[in-house]
């Protein structure tokens, strides 16, 4: 067993994290105060080569693995979770369509996403069901004899405030559930699509937005993969995007508890250290025990991935457990700061707000133990 990175994801690691100090770090509060992204966020992620990790060589990305993605995300979610958003989207996006486009669509599609003309978003989720995602209800109506008109709403849609273009999940015929869900890839065009944002606890500059779709014209050549198929290729597509999100969970807690650790060396009570106090350092001990664990299984679940293994298990594993432990450690750096965590002043409190919501994204821990229970029991023993 070999748990190091290879030289090359060391050194991408140390230019994410030189990246990350500079211009990611000094605007973490600000961001989230104001509510949205500085407008060079998205420009100088895309000039950093972070929208071409998933992207292949011969589409003008840098067709990196699974793990150097999860390396990549890890380093920029120690300066800003919320800012690891449209990296990931983009690495989902890219993926779901390198394993189900033609090559025309690849050829048009995946150069704009590696240089971040193309931000996009994923818009499943629906006012009417989240966890249920087979039941969607956004319609594409006829239009002619190779098109349709999206029709319907859409809601809680990461970046839907920022997003050029959407992976579109619409029904296209009364195909019960599933088998009637089918991906499209199109612009997000203002003119047929109102954007209202919405006011969140965390990760406030994220810009997840109720996308409502007024006849959106899409084409059979916008058509991912096959009419109907459309579910599935998105569900194989969390089966990855899961693990990175717990990698990004973990590590943006990693830093709330490196605060609380420095916190626990230098503040005195007592006249001793707090790390002196069983209270105090069994608890961040136990934080950090939960988090290297974490770590470990979503890293797993990456590598399972790069080797052609199943990999579902890990991943999903990693998704429901990861944010939980995540949102404990800051919680319990927060509690070791006392009344300085308490403070907006401090970025431990919207670390705290921010890993809130890796609990809901891409399935909560129900949905992911749902898939767990079925992989370990089988189908028709479980849930």
């Amino acid at each position: 067993m070999d748990f190091s990175h290879t030289a090359e994801q060391c050194a991408l690691a140390d230019k994410v994290r030189a990246f990350t100090e500079h211009r990611i770090v000094p605007f973490y509060q600000d961001s989230d105060r104001q509510g949205q992204f500085r407008p060079e966020l998205l420009r100088e992620l895309a000039a950093e080569g972070l929208f071409a990790l998933r992207v292949p060589v011969e589409y003008g990305g840098l067709g990196l693995d699974a793990v150097s993605t999860g390396v990549a995300l890890e380093e920029l979610a120690r300066g800003d979770l919320t800012a690891c958003y449209p990296v990931l989207n983009a690495a989902l996006v890219a993926g779901i369509i390198t394993a189900n486009g033609t090559a025309k669509q690849r050829a048009e599609w995946l150069p704009a996403i590696a240089r971040g003309d193309a931000v996009v978003a994923f818009c499943m989720t629906e006012p009417g069901h989240g966890t249920d995602a087979a039941a969607v209800k956004l319609r594409a109506e006829p239009s002619g004899p190779h098109d349709w008109r999206l029709v319907g709403e859409k809601t809680s849609i990461m970046l839907g405030a920022y997003a050029t273009h959407g992976m579109i999940f619409a029904r296209t015929s009364d195909a019960p559930r599933a088998r009637g869900v089918t991906a499209f890839y199109a612009r997000l065009d203002d003119q047929y699509v109102v954007r209202s944002p919405l006011r969140d606890l965390g990760s406030r500059s994220g810009g997840r937005s109720t996308l409502v779709f007024d006849g959106l014209p899409v084409r059979v050549s916008d058509v991912v993969g096959e009419t109907g198929l459309g579910f599935a290729q998105g569900m194989r597509g969390f089966d990855y995007s899961r693990a990175l999100i717990a990698l990004m969970a973990v590590s943006t807690a990693q830093a709330a508890l490196d605060d609380a650790l420095a916190h626990a060396r230098h503040r005195r009570a007592f006249e001793k250290p707090l790390g002196h106090f069983q209270g105090i350092a069994f608890p961040l001990a136990e934080c950090a025990t939960y988090l290297h664990a974490a770590r470990l299984l979503a890293y797993e679940a990456l590598w399972r991935n790069d080797a052609g293994l199943e990999h579902r298990l890990a991943a999903n594993m990693a998704k429901w457990w990861a944010p939980k432990a995540a949102v404990d450690a800051a919680h319990q750096a927060l509690l070791t700061l006392g009344h300085f965590g308490y403070s907006e002043e401090q970025p431990i409190a919207q670390r705290l707000r921010d890993l809130i919501g890796t609990q809901l994204a891409d399935g909560t821990a129900n949905a992911t133990k749902l898939v767990v229970a079925r992989e370990l029991l089988g189908r028709e023993y479980a849930p």
